[in-house]
């Protein structure tokens, strides 16, 4: 009877045993498959080399490209975003992106403080940019078409330059050259004194000063070439009603600039891109898009006639900055 007893209590207490090693294994593996599972969750970097069948992608640089205000800010950017991506699409590791500024003074303020990488100002603007480290790398255009553009109703009673005087010009602003101080020029050359005996207000932007005109707020209302075409065509039942009275003779036009610190092969990428923009059909639907007949190897010396220019300017007419 004994001996049956402790059979038995040695059997029970060998099951026990192995039913113990199995539970503890089961707890270690449902300890190992939550751990998975909480790894999981935190997605932890894989160790050792990632292999795949597309290349990894390199880290692009962003190049911010500011425009001045030769239309709206939303018109601007459907005017030159083609060109940007026309630009990424041939440089790689780079994106180039298209800056709007809602005036003159805006786009001054911003590459004064040497914010935007590329620029393309007028030619006056070139010149403080230039003070600012920005270097030229083409021009904008031909030179012919850089000239101002005097904007009246066609039953306005402005025949003769002395009909302007005691009458209000709209300018877009006074550090506009080919849309102000070009035009304000060609009046002191003949004769009108611009301080005395014209009203002349800095509406902003190229399309107020055509507006002006066209409401009739100004008699006269001063653009230059690239705006004046676009407004013709996106406005043809406006500009109907509007002719151009005289126009101005050409100087230089717009530059495309760099800031000192973009690498220099990337600056002579862009700008042979550029140049070459003409050579083939994409090109030169670009192009018409922005108005600008195609662009020009130039550098900074090629802006000293503005300089010369706006010397005389202001020693005759008037500071272009005013206060």
């Amino acid at each position: 009877m004994m001996n049956r007893l402790k059979y038995h209590r040695i059997q029970c207490q060998w099951r026990f045993q192995q039913y113990a090693q199995a539970g503890a294994g089961l707890l270690v593996a449902a300890v190992l498959l939550l751990a998975g599972l909480g790894a999981c969750e935190r997605q932890a970097a894989p160790q050792g080399p990632i292999y795949s069948d597309a290349p990894i992608a390199r880290e692009t640089r962003v190049y911010r490209l500011a425009v001045h205000p030769l239309h709206n800010p939303a018109k601007l950017v459907r005017a030159y975003q083609p060109l940007a991506d026309y630009l990424n699409a041939r440089i790689p590791g780079v994106r180039i992106e298209v800056e709007a500024s809602r005036d003159y003074a805006e786009f001054e303020r911003k590459f004064r403080a040497r914010g935007p990488d590329l620029l393309l100002p007028n030619p006056w603007q070139t010149l403080q940019a230039m003070k600012a480290g920005y270097s030229v790398l083409a021009m904008a255009g031909d030179a012919a078409d850089f000239k101002g553009l005097f904007i009246v109703r066609r039953d306005s009673p402005i025949h003769r330059v002395e009909d302007l005087k005691g009458r209000a010009l709209a300018c877009p602003s006074p550090t506009a050259l080919a849309a102000c101080i070009m035009p304000q020029w060609f009046l002191h050359t003949q004769g009108v004194n611009i301080n005395q005996d014209i009203d002349s207000r800095y509406v902003g932007s190229q399309e107020s000063a055509i507006m002006n005109a066209y409401l009739g707020q100004t008699a006269v209302g001063v653009t230059w070439p690239p705006p004046w075409r676009a407004f013709v065509k996106a406005n043809p039942e406006k500009a109907a009603q509007l002719k151009v009275i005289w126009e101005t003779p050409p100087l230089i036009n717009n530059a495309v600039m760099a800031r000192d610190d973009v690498p220099v092969a990337l600056r002579q990428q862009i700008a042979n891109l550029l140049i070459g923009l003409p050579a083939q059909a994409e090109g030169r639907q670009l192009l018409a898009g922005m108005e600008t007949a195609r662009f020009h190897a130039a550098g900074n010396a090629d802006y000293a006639v503005v300089s010369d220019f706006v010397r005389r300017f202001e020693a005759e007419v008037r500071a272009v900055e005013t206060k």
